[in-house]
């Protein structure tokens, strides 16, 4: 019986191991330096990829458009990028890190249409869980 209840409880606390680390979220941008981040954002925007967008951006993130005052939070901003999966701009692409300093960086990312340009400045924060986009603003010059 002693030997009976003691599989029972090794079985047992190796299925609540086990499920505790299934439910980890690794968050594969963790390790990645602010080029990289970058990359990820321009990808996102430009490409229509959203395979990375739930670990890109703070909780606290904002998105403001200089053009029309919008300003959207995180979760406005997600359901935006998921909306527009796929969508892909026919613009050339640029972009470069103008300041890094310590755990802040800020970025501008180039997109010239046919017609118009529009110009994203970003602010990434180096979190615990690595490099975020914090703050985007969008002007067209």
């Amino acid at each position: 019986m002693k030997k009976t209840l003691s599989t029972i409880a090794t079985a047992f606390l190796m299925i609540v191991s086990l499920s505790s680390f299934a439910n980890v979220n690794i968050n594969p941008l963790k390790e990645k330096d602010s080029k990289a981040i970058m990359v990820t954002y321009v990808e996102a925007i430009v490409l229509g990829s959203d395979v990375y967008n739930k670990y890109l951006f703070t909780e606290d993130f904002e998105y403001q458009n200089t053009a029309n005052n919008d300003k959207f939070s995180r979760k406005q901003y997600l359901k935006f990028l998921k909306d527009t999966r796929g969508l892909k701009f026919d613009c050339q692409t640029d972009y470069q890190i103008l300041d890094e300093v310590g755990k802040s960086c800020v970025a501008k990312a180039t997109m010239k249409f046919e017609n118009f340009t529009r110009v994203d400045y970003i602010t990434m924060q180096k979190t615990k869980d690595g490099w975020k986009v914090n703050k985007v603003v969008t002007t067209y010059p």
